[in-house]
């Protein structure tokens, strides 16, 4: 894995904003793997990146539901497999990782063996007061 870029983010905001900024350059069937732990900002950067895509519509963990859509433009998969109990519980959601719109996927290492190639994977930490760190990587 290539590490392409990092950002430390201090707060909610911040990560919302850019999870705007980096949607506007996302590409139909681009997926995002999202990683870290609980609290570490998974579903507030999907929330910037939801409203990047134009999506008004609230967006929140899909941790229950495992899967929400949201049409838009560009569709947006928003993906939560902290349920999952095996990897291959994940094929029931392939169509998503290869889909005609944006796949977010929360806890995402669950089904890296069906992941597409292309993934790019966003690591999320936990730092000082609150803040975030959050990692940008690429399979070469």
């Amino acid at each position: 894995m290539k590490q392409i870029a990092s950002w430390d983010l201090a707060t909610v905001e911040a990560t919302q904003e850019l999870g705007e900024k980096l949607a506007k350059v996302l590409f139909p069937g681009d997926v995002l793997a999202l990683e870290g732990e609980l609290g570490a900002g998974k579903t507030t950067f999907a929330q910037g990146v939801a409203r990047g895509l134009g999506i008004t519509e609230t967006i929140d963990s899909p941790t229950f539901t495992i899967v929400k859509e949201y049409p838009s433009k560009l569709p947006l998969y928003h993906l939560d497999l902290y349920r999952l109990q095996t990897s291959e519980e994940a094929l029931d959601f392939e169509e998503y990782f290869y889909g005609d719109g944006i796949c977010l996927i929360e806890w995402a290492t669950r089904a890296k063996d069906w992941l597409p190639e292309e993934t790019f994977w966003l690591h999320f930490s936990v730092g000082e007061e609150g803040s975030r760190h959050l990692t940008l990587t690429y399979k070469e």
